[in-house]
């Protein structure tokens, strides 16, 4: 594609129809887009200070959270300026920068499940050689693959995408996605059908993969917890069961998302809304959330923080109430002279 190309300007024509709630959508997109930065953030730097978290499994949330930062993050902020501004537009140039990092979002989400499942399943079902296999050169491998695997995808998919002649400049939608910029393109051309089959391929593949290692890495679970006491049963539960909510969860979002973006006619703004926060937005939110609340080492951090916090400001209310205290003595005493 010539750079001429790149500097087409596309249109979002899902904003033409927002009329005066735009105020109450920004409302409530800005509140949930700070929250989810500052849950996220609060995590990470959870995650990086404290040194009884730097074990394999935190440092794979602590991934899963910075991808989950960067999905939203591409989209919201540009969706907020639309939603200000008059005129709802993008570059193709930055559309497809849009699209490959969504891209990496989504599959890389997948990927850094996939590692997790891996890494609960060896501590699991090899406990006593769980630190002789999850070294920290295994864990930088694991990250690397992780990382690798949906950065190229996306670039593979991205450059395909680049190399189809556009027929179009209108993306019914609130932002720019893999299907919407796809039907830019002439659909009578032979690589518009090569860019359909290779995104196709790429998300069968990855979702078959994932889908049967991590039904594996379960089934040998749930084997070895019905075997075990009653109290490694709770512990493999507690163990898992943030995972596996967070890994329903997703695939359920991803897979309304694939259908909802077959549509791109007759579909009201508000549902553009509700979908893309509900795939870009709420999940960077809830992981979170979730692991906070269902992962004992991390609840037993923020209670020492908040903790530590309490005790700070008790010790500064009293310090500053001493302070004031001396000074009014004095201040009596000099009065008294």
């Amino acid at each position: 594609m010539n750079q001429s190309a790149f500097d087409v300007i596309v249109v979002f024509t899902a904003y033409h129809s927002i009329g005066t709630n735009k105020y109450v959508y920004i409302a409530v997109i800005l509140s949930v887009y700070m929250a989810s930065v500052f849950v996220n953030v609060s995590l990470m730097l959870l995650i990086i200070r404290q040194s009884t978290l730097h074990q394999p499994m935190f440092i794979f949330m602590f991934n899963l959270t910075l991808v989950g930062l960067i999905g939203s993050t591409v989209v919201w902020p540009k969706v907020l300026q639309n939603l200000i501004s008059d005129t709802q537009t993008s570059s193709y140039g930055g559309c497809l920068c849009q699209v490959f990092i969504i891209n990496v979002y989504a599959t890389g989400t997948y990927s850094i499940l996939t590692v997790m499942a891996y890494d609960r399943y060896v501590s699991i079902i090899y406990p006593l050689q769980y630190h002789a296999i999850m070294t920290p050169q295994k864990v930088k491998r694991l990250l690397a693959v992780s990382n690798f695997v949906p950065v190229s995808s996306a670039f593979g998919q991205v450059w395909v995408t680049s190399q189809v002649p556009l027929c179009s400049s209108t993306i019914p939608k609130l932002y720019c996605e893999n299907i919407s910029v796809s039907k830019l393109s002439c659909a009578s051309s032979k690589l518009y059908r090569v860019s359909t089959l290779y995104g196709v391929s790429v998300f069968v593949i990855s979702v078959v993969f994932i889908v049967f290692f991590v039904l594996f890495s379960y089934v040998r679970i749930l084997a070895v917890s019905i075997k075990a006491s009653k109290d490694s049963q709770r512990k493999a539960i507690s163990t898992c069961a943030p995972h596996l909510i967070i890994l329903i969860n997703f695939s359920l979002v991803a897979l309304f998302t694939i259908i909802y973006n077959q549509f791109t006619s007759d579909v009201s703004v508000d549902m553009h809304i509700f979908f893309a926060m509900q795939f870009s937005l709420i999940p960077p939110l809830l992981h979170p959330i979730i692991y906070g609340v269902k992962t004992k080492d991390i609840r037993k951090c923020i209670a020492r923080h908040v903790e530590n916090g309490v005790v700070a400001t008790s010790r500064f209310n009293t310090h500053h109430s001493f302070s004031q205290n001396m000074n009014g003595d004095k201040q009596a005493e000099v009065f008294a002279v």
